[in-house]
Order: structure tokens, then sequence, then C-alpha cells
């Protein structure tokens, strides 16, 4: 009697149904259509809501002091060798600001070719942000942005203390110890990501109930215009730099969708920051180029940033008829160059950055960002998207360059 072999032919393999109704991702999709459903034919009910996304967002905040600490720690200390830290440092900063350039420079292209702001004025529905705006112009303090800006001083802690643990008689025993600490913190976050969906629900239900669809059909243009431009970078800028290494952009949308989803119901790209580094890694890229990149990224690399900011100013212009000179131009990019920096890291910081510089180009009126109150809710899904997605290229990119990329792994993970 034959007694067949066992191979992985007869292994019994899960249902299409069972995968599906098991995936997070599916939850979160069916979670961000539910509030989407919610939120416009209960508006009242979906704005309760926001206290749900918003929890979970602030849970996942909790993590992201320990992931960046640990990580860039652990990465500078691990690699033994300060020289690789400042050569990482230097190339990532330079690719930052040139990706980030270009983001400027696509953004007041579009804007000029489609002109988005040459519409009906009556059409709008303003809302007082004239206060706001003000306040955050005549106030704006570069000191006060840093000691606002939670990422950038745990970055900066994170590289003074690994730069000292490579100097440090005990370096080896502490090291281990961070190790382990890190272990149970990605732990600890690999449970709180179940509730993923329940965030995502809470936000995009808020959002829908508050601001309404119909408020979009006035400045239906100006987001068609950042939504297309967003994708057309993604494709075609950041989709020519990794077809340099033989990558598809489209199998790396495809390996980071539970993120991009994530981002697109609570419209934060930091919720996504802990499980994108663990991605990167699995990915191939080294534990010290992610650790270093990531969360440096999260402030100096913010591509969609870049583009909504661009294209914001040019759309005032238009809507106020105020003509800016080739020079006024390059002075915008100029100004956004160094202002965009670190703007997703505090709350509403991109009007703070737009009402900065309107303020220097001294020629269109603080008060137009009213216009924009009632869609940047809707636009900042684009911009986390395109900043996490620019944050993963760049990644990628940095590690191909230091040759310390493993063979790419886009496969799915199992969990156990």
């Amino acid at each position: 009697m034959n007694i067949p072999t066992p191979n992985s032919s007869d292994k019994p393999k899960k249902s299409t149904f069972k995968v599906i109704i098991t995936n997070v991702t599916f939850w979160v999709l069916i979670a961000i259509i539910a509030g989407i459903l919610l939120g416009h034919f209960s508006p009242e009910n979906g704005m309760k809501m926001e206290i749900v996304g918003k929890t979970f967002v602030d849970i996942i905040k909790l993590f992201i002091g320990p992931i960046i600490f640990l990580t860039i720690v652990l990465g500078i200390s691990g690699m033994g060798n300060l020289k690789k830290v400042g050569r990482i440092g230097v190339k990532a900063l330079g690719y930052f600001e040139i990706v980030s350039t270009i983001a400027l420079a696509i953004g007041v292209t579009i804007a000029y070719v489609f002109k988005p702001g040459k519409i009906d004025k009556t059409g709008l529905a303003l809302q007082d942000a004239s206060q706001y705006t003000n306040h955050a112009a005549e106030n704006f303090s570069w000191l006060q942005f840093f000691l606002s800006n939670f990422t950038l001083q745990v970055l900066l802690a994170a590289i003074v203390c690994g730069i000292a643990l490579n100097f440090y008689r005990k370096r080896e025993q502490t090291i281990l110890v961070l190790e382990r600490f890190s272990k149970v913190v990605f732990t600890g976050l690999k449970y709180v990501m179940y509730l993923a969906p329940i965030g995502a629900f809470g936000g995009m239900a808020y959002t829908i109930g508050k601001f309404g669809l119909q408020t979009l059909i006035p400045l239906g243009k100006l987001m068609l215009c950042v939504y297309l431009t967003m994708i057309l970078f993604v494709f075609l800028i950041l989709g020519s730099i990794l077809k340099y290494y033989k990558i598809s952009i489209v199998s790396i949308l495809k390996y980071i969708k539970e993120e991009l989803l994530l981002v697109l119901g609570t419209s934060s790209s930091e919720a996504a920051l802990p499980s994108i580094m663990v991605k990167l890694e699995r990915m191939g890229c080294s534990k010290s180029v992610v650790g270093l990149v990531i969360p440096t990224g999260y402030s100096f690399n913010l591509d969609g940033t870049s583009i909504y900011l661009s294209m914001s100013v040019i759309f005032l212009a238009q809507l106020y008829d105020v003509h800016l000179s080739f020079f006024e131009i390059l002075s915008v990019i100029g100004i956004l160059m160094i202002t965009s920096k670190g703007a997703a890291g505090v709350t509403g910081s991109g009007f703070i950055v737009l009402a900065s510089t309107l303020t220097a180009i001294h020629k269109i009126p603080v008060e137009g960002l009213a216009f924009l109150l009632g869609v940047d809710k809707f636009m900042s899904e684009a911009r986390a998207i395109t900043n996490l997605i620019g944050n993963t290229v760049a990644t990628i990119v940095i590690s191909k360059s230091e040759h310390d990329f493993t063979e790419l792994n886009l496969e799915p993970v199992v969990e156990g």
C-alpha cells in the first residue's frame, strides 16, 4: 500500500472568505464606508463620533515617542560607526530637499495650468477664519514651533543619546535592555492596531457629519487638482525613482495598503508610523536606515504637504485676482521650502505655515484662508497618504544607496 508523501498541496488551506473577514484591511475599508454613510445620513450622530477617531489616534501617538527614540538610538548605537550615521543623515536630508522642491514646483505648475482659483466667489460658503489666521500669522515663532513639535524633540534627543551610547562602557548591556523594551512596545502596538477599524470609522463619520458632501461642490476643482497632482507625483516622480532600482511603485503600494487605508480613515500619517517602520524592515531595508530616515522624514520630507501648500497659495492668488511675478513665485517656493519642514508635526500647522507664507509675500490677504476651511479636512487625507508614500520610497532609496538592503520581500504578513 502506497502512502502519499505529504506536500504543500495537502495542507489545509483557508477559504477565501475566511481570509477576507480575518483581514484588518477589510474591516478598515468597511469602517470607512460605514463612517461616510453615518456622517452623510445622520450628521449629528456622525459628529459625535469625533471622540472615537481622536481617541484611537491619541493612543497611537503614545507609541510614537518610544518607537522613534528606541529605533534611532538602537540604529545609531548598532552601527558602531558614527561616520555612517552622518553619511546617512546627509543623504537623507539632501534627498528630502530635492524631492520636496520638485513637489512644490509641480504644485505651482498644475495650479497655474488648471487655475482652480478661477471660480465663482459667490458660490463659496465662507467660515470666519480671520481671527485664527491673523493670530497664527502675528504670533508665529520658530522657537515655539520647535517646542510644540514633539517629533522633532524626540528625534534630537534620540540622536544625542545614540551617539553618546557609542562611548558608554556598558554599551552592549544597554543595547540588550533597549532591544527587549522595544519588543514589548511593538507587541503592545500590534494589539492596539486591531482597533484600527474603529478609529477609521470615527474619523470618517465626524468628517462627513461636520462638513457634509454638498459643501465640497464650490471647491471641487481645487480638490480635484490637488488629488490629481499627488497621483501624478506618486506614479511619475516616486515611481521613476523606484524604477531606477527596478522596483514597481504599484507593488509597494499593495504592500503598504493597510497603512494607506488607516491614514485614509484617520487623516493622520502618524497613525501608520509605527507599523510602516516594521514593514520596511521586513521588506528588506536595514533597521538602522529605517530608524533614522522615517522619523526624520516625518518632519522634513512632506511631499504631500508641499504640494498642498504651494497649490493653496496660487489658488488664493487666483481667487483674489492677484498677479504674482516669476520672481515672486520663486520666492513662494523658497519660503515654503523652509516653512513646510515639520508642518505635519503640529495639529493645524498647515494654516500656520500658509499664514506665515502669505504674510511674508505681502500680496495675498491672510483672511483668504477662510476659503480653505471647508475642504482642508478632506484634502488632509491626500496629504497624509502622499507623505507616507514619499517617506517609504525615501527609506528604500537611502537603504539601497548604502548597499544595506536585503532581498526584496513583499510577501503579505501572516498573523499566527
